[in-house]
């Protein structure tokens, strides 16, 4: 989250729209005119765990939406935009190129949800892909069921991301990947400091038995 922008409460805020995901959600206007979109989550637990994800994602440099802070801790809040493409289909071959470069980032965080159940959680804005939502990140499913066991400190997701037939458009989206591209993609986890992973995950309010994962799941990839 940029430091600049502002802590929100939605119950000052004008609803001018509905959601547009799994969650309870809706877009929001404040009298300047800046709209966010929120989405109410089932806990403050799982806001917690999508907030610590977007950092991470953001401390890799893997694009995403400008997340904001919120009044209500169950609350998750980004800065509108205006998409010109919203769905993997609609990705040219340079675009595609682009989303796969951050699928390093998409397994280290455990990300099932990186290509979106419909195709809809990479999108294009000022000509740059997005991650659209990283809800379904780290510790929780994107509806919020827990991963439990399945997210451990095993990297599965460097195949499961490309192989799995129950997540298919994660498969269209990365399974053609060569071993030179995923090797590029492990390589933008790796370049990242461990002291860093750890000092982001408690600075947001992450557990260090969380952060001594994350970077277990780095070491793994660097294994690969």
């Amino acid at each position: 989250m940029c430091a600049d922008t502002p802590t929100i409460d939605t119950t000052t805020l004008q609803r001018i729209g509905g959601q547009l995901g799994s969650n309870p959600a809706g877009i929001f206007q404040d009298g300047n005119g800046r709209r966010y979109y929120v989405k109410t989550l089932e806990s403050a637990a799982h806001a917690r765990n999508e907030l610590i994800a977007a950092e991470l994602y953001q401390l890799a440099g893997a694009p995403t939406l400008t997340y904001v802070r919120t009044i209500a801790a169950d609350q998750v809040a980004t800065e509108w935009v205006e998409l010109t493409k919203k769905c993997i289909a609609h990705l040219n071959d340079s675009e595609c190129k682009q989303a796969r470069y951050w699928f390093g980032v998409h397994a280290w965080t455990a990300n099932w949800d990186a290509a979106g159940y419909n195709g809809d959680n990479q999108g294009v804005a000022g000509g740059k892909v997005l991650t659209l939502d990283v809800g379904g990140a780290l510790a929780f499913r994107a509806q919020g069921d827990p991963k439990g066991k399945a997210f451990g400190t095993r990297v599965d997701e460097l195949e499961l991301l490309r192989r799995d037939t129950d997540n298919p458009h994660a498969v269209k989206l990365f399974a053609e990947m060569s071993a030179d591209d995923i090797k590029q993609a492990i390589n933008v986890v790796l370049r990242i400091p461990d002291e860093k992973i750890r000092q982001v995950i408690l600075d947001s309010g992450g557990t260090l038995a969380l952060a001594d994962k994350m970077i277990a799941r780095k070491a793994n990839m660097a294994g690969r």
